[in-house]
């Protein structure tokens, strides 16, 4: 059975290469032509259009920028839709909103197809070593059909129920990870601002109950002032919009996400939108320069 694969960006292509190179039979389209290369030589075929991959496939895998780009591809609100969707499961792997994936699934439904989300947990690294954690939710039979499709990407599995419960717990992973990261940051420019040295504050925190995946994978690209995307601030941005968005259409207060909503704003603004999302830093940095100087302490 042909698999399709839409949408080959930072994370896209790495996780589409490990499925071609598993010897699923892949056929990739992505609008930037030139990132279908590596799977063409990887053995997948590349077709000329979204309507190509559909044609070709029973199940379509889709790893786009936003919900438009997700509607584009699909046709959806056009004749398209129903020929590219009917007998087909469409699997979104992005971050959406819970209300959207709510009204796509509907839509699938209604035109003859089935829906599957499987967002993911992990960057650009885990991407590429195939050891991205899965969030899989959608009616039972879609989810026993992309579930063993989603072992040459993923570590692990978790089956989250009906949509869109993968997508909810993917924003409650995002909140932890964003917070995480923003503190950590926090405490690095904390450190360097009153003289510490930067890599022994980072050995201390390595070595204590602080300590995990996360740190060690962010604690040297600050010390290396790296930011080489491992996940944009830009795209930190994006889902912090939509975890604000969850939590208020629940009625739930998030003060420390929405605390790291306006680092991650101004980070985007200062022009380091398109940088790994540690480049925060730079937004804690130009807060701290606009701080008046505190007074010299006088003699005794």
């Amino acid at each position: 059975m042909n698999v399709g694969f839409i949408g080959l960006g930072v994370m896209g292509q790495p996780m589409a290469l490990n499925l071609a190179r598993s010897g699923t039979p892949l056929v990739v389209w992505n609008r930037t032509a030139d990132r279908c290369e590596p799977l063409r030589a990887a053995g997948a075929a590349v077709a000329d259009g979204p309507d190509a991959v559909f044609a070709r496939c029973r199940v379509v895998f889709l790893m786009l920028a936003d919900d438009d780009a997700t509607d584009r591809v699909l046709g959806r609100g056009t004749p398209a839709f129903r020929r590219r969707v009917a007998g087909r499961t469409v699997v979104n792997m992005g971050t959406a909103a819970p209300p959207y994936a709510r009204h796509l699934e509907a839509d699938l439904r209604a035109a003859g197809g089935a829906y599957a989300e499987a967002p993911v947990s992990g960057s650009r690294v885990p991407a590429e070593s195939g050891e991205l954690v899965a969030l899989l939710a959608g009616d039972p039979a879609a989810v026993a059909e992309v579930r063993p499709l989603l072992r040459p990407m993923c570590r692990e599995v978790f089956d989250c129920g009906p949509a869109p419960g993968a997508l909810l717990m993917k924003l409650a992973v995002n909140l932890f990870l964003i917070t995480t990261v923003t503190g950590l940051t926090e405490a690095f420019h904390f450190a360097g601002r009153h003289g510490l040295d930067h890599r022994q504050f980072l050995d201390v925190l390595d070595a204590g109950p602080m300590a995990s995946a996360v740190t060690r994978m962010k604690a040297p690209k600050l010390l290396a002032g790296d930011f080489g995307v491992q996940a944009a601030a830009r795209d930190v941005l994006k889902n912090n919009r939509l975890i604000a968005a969850a939590a208020r259409e629940s009625g739930v207060s998030s003060p420390v996400l929405d605390a790291c909503h306006a680092l991650f704003e101004e980070t985007v603004a200062l022009g380091h939108g398109d940088q790994d999302m540690v480049a925060v830093v730079r937004a804690l940095e130009a807060r701290t320069n606009a701080l008046p100087r505190p007074a010299a302490a006088g003699p005794p």
